[in-house]
């Protein structure tokens, strides 16, 4: 009876699951209650009207700059990662670092990650920023205002029906959980207890596992990511000539000579056939002279 219990209560919390879908209206609420409330990108007056400079079909006059990422507010209740690559070339990396951490504070957001590196003639901070969605824009108008921007990436992401697909699953989970934990009530031979209490472990860690994802899902919705590299180049100092000595001067100045002596040398044996031949002749020219 156990096991017969088990595949129905299985087969009861699995069946609403497979028919969620992300348009339905029971995990969108879910969804809702359980991610925080997504704010909407402000809009400074550049960006309303950047905004109005598109046509009424919705593409930008021709010649007029495109609208801002931030200024396209996303559709009611949807749920929007946002995140940004920045690479930023400096003239002065302590005033820009500076700059930079009062930007993040303007802007009410923090710094999760920070690394300095020095080489190859360059002096380089990247830095990993969180802030809200609404302030993601602006602050990232800020941040490229530091220098001169060599790149720029922006990614969006819509989790609406991941986040509600995850919400789903962790709720028939739980009731699932709920399910073994009353059979586990009824249990009455060692076998039935063993069993329940596997199941119930096995049915805990999916619901840890999913209460990760689905937490890391709102981290993601409640704060933007922008990742800014800066960077300075540095003057590669040149090495000063080395001081040298009268006396190793003099060393080198025997051995220099002695490399002349060996060069003559080996320069006169090489040339031997000449030596054979004017040998031969100043012989002749003797001979012929006493004759």
């Amino acid at each position: 009876m156990i096991r017969n219990f088990l595949f129905w209560a299985a087969l009861a919390v699995a069946v609403p699951l497979g028919c969620s879908a992300p348009e339905n209206q029971s995990a969108g609420t879910a969804a809702e209650s359980a991610a925080p409330p997504m704010a909407e990108p402000a809009r400074d007056e550049g960006e309303a009207k950047e905004a109005d400079a598109a046509e009424p079909g919705g593409s930008p006059r021709e010649g007029s700059p495109a609208p801002a990422p931030e200024s396209v507010a996303p559709a009611p209740n949807r749920l929007i990662v946002y995140h940004a690559d920045l690479r930023v070339k400096v003239a002065e990396m302590p005033a820009a670092t500076a700059a930079l951490e009062k930007a993040v504070q303007a802007a009410g957001g923090w710094t999760s990650g920070l690394t300095e590196t020095r080489e190859d003639g360059r002096w380089q901070q990247q830095t990993t920023i969180r802030v809200a969605p609404g302030r993601f824009g602006r602050l990232l108008k800020s941040l490229s205002a530091l220098g001169t921007v060599e790149s720029k990436t922006l990614n969006t992401a819509d989790v609406t029906a991941e986040h509600a697909d995850v919400t789903a699953r962790l709720a028939a989970k739980r009731a699932l959980e709920q399910e073994y934990l009353r059979l586990l009530k009824q249990a009455k031979k060692v076998s039935e207890l063993l069993e329940v209490q596997e199941k119930i472990g096995e049915v805990r860690e999916e619901i840890e596992s999913t209460e990760a994802h689905l937490k890391k899902l709102n981290d993601e919705v409640g704060y933007s990511t922008i990742t800014v590299a800066l960077y300075q180049p540095l003057a590669l100092e040149t090495p000063d000539a080395p001081v040298v000595s009268f006396g190793a001067r003099l060393v080198e100045a025997v051995f220099d000579g002695w490399q002349v002596l060996v060069g003559l040398v080996l320069g006169a044996v090489t040339v031997w056939p000449l030596w054979l031949l004017g040998a031969g002749g100043w012989w002749l020219w003797k001979r012929r002279r006493k004759g």
